[in-house]
């Protein structure tokens, strides 16, 4: 029986978002995504290990005057149905599912943490037709690579604070630089969340090599990561710009791993300013 709970309160901050809720079958997977409409370009965003879909609010609604964010659900989060594996080729094939069940036609792909992992094998396996990737923060743990920078002990704490009940005080211990209302909506959805979901992750992280993908991603890819990020490091960074050269690679500063929650101003503007490749406008910020 999975161990996820909703609140009737996190289901009601629905009603506030500017979006509807699309829903994809992948295999026997029901698999739940925001889809913000419009005319642009569609961008498939896929969230990080603890992340929900309506995390990636903040970051959806500043982009719709570019592109069609469609913010996904990754199994074993949110809405989307729980898994019975979670390794990349697994989380990859979801997204593959989503861009086939949506019809979507040559979409790009944004990822943050997990997700830009996700993103990374997505794009290197080249099952559906896409523009190209932009991979926010990607973890570059793995084998003989040393261990994730935050424990799994720690997310199943938080974990546990959110399935008892938890305010954004609470959330805010962890996360001081976080808007107020990420950290309220955080406090409202991490137990939509599954501890095997997160645990088997968290080990894909370390037996699992970033590097034995990125190398294969086409370009154009656009690397962002966060100045401090314990999880993009500076020798890390390097190695990315050497094993895909193709590839463009931005330092967004004053950011650590939760880039776009420690810095969202300079982190939204990187991001636009990276799409603006495949969406020619503003760059640096709406128009």
């Amino acid at each position: 029986m999975s161990d996820r709970v909703l609140s009737q309160s996190a289901l009601a901050d629905l009603a506030d978002i500017p979006a509807l809720g699309r829903w994809v079958r992948s295999g026997s997977l029901q698999l739940h995504a925001l889809d913000y409409g419009g005319e642009g370009l569609p961008l498939v965003v896929v969230p990080g290990i603890t992340s929900p879909a309506i995390s990636m609010d903040f970051v959806a609604r500043e982009l719709t005057d570019l592109v069609r964010p469609i913010v996904l659900d990754v199994r074993g989060r949110g809405l989307s149905d729980d898994g019975a594996s979670y390794t990349l080729e697994d989380y990859a094939a979801d997204v593959e599912a989503v861009i086939r069940g949506l019809d979507l036609h040559r979409p790009l792909l944004l990822g943050h943490s997990m997700g830009a992992r996700i993103a990374a094998v997505a794009a290197a396996r080249s099952a559906v037709p896409l523009r190209g990737s932009v991979l926010v923060d990607p973890p570059m743990s793995g084998p003989a690579r040393g261990p994730y920078p935050t424990t799994l002990s720690a997310f199943q704490s938080q974990l546990d604070q959110a399935r008892r009940g938890t305010d954004a005080d609470e959330v805010a211990l962890s996360w001081p630089r976080w808007p107020r209302r990420e950290q309220e909506l955080r406090a409202r959805w991490l137990a939509s969340c599954g501890a095997e979901a997160i645990a088997a992750t968290h080990q894909g992280f370390e037996t699992e090599d970033f590097f034995d993908t990125w190398p294969a991603v086409p370009a154009p890819s656009v690397l962002l990561y966060g100045a401090q990020s314990p999880v993009v490091t500076q020798s890390g960074a390097a190695e990315a710009a050497r094993a895909n050269p193709a590839a463009r690679l931005v330092e967004i500063p004053d950011a650590g791993h939760m880039v776009f929650w420690d810095n969202p101003g300079g982190a939204l503007a990187a991001l636009r300013e990276a799409l603006s490749q495949w969406v020619p406008g503003d760059p640096a910020g709406k128009n």
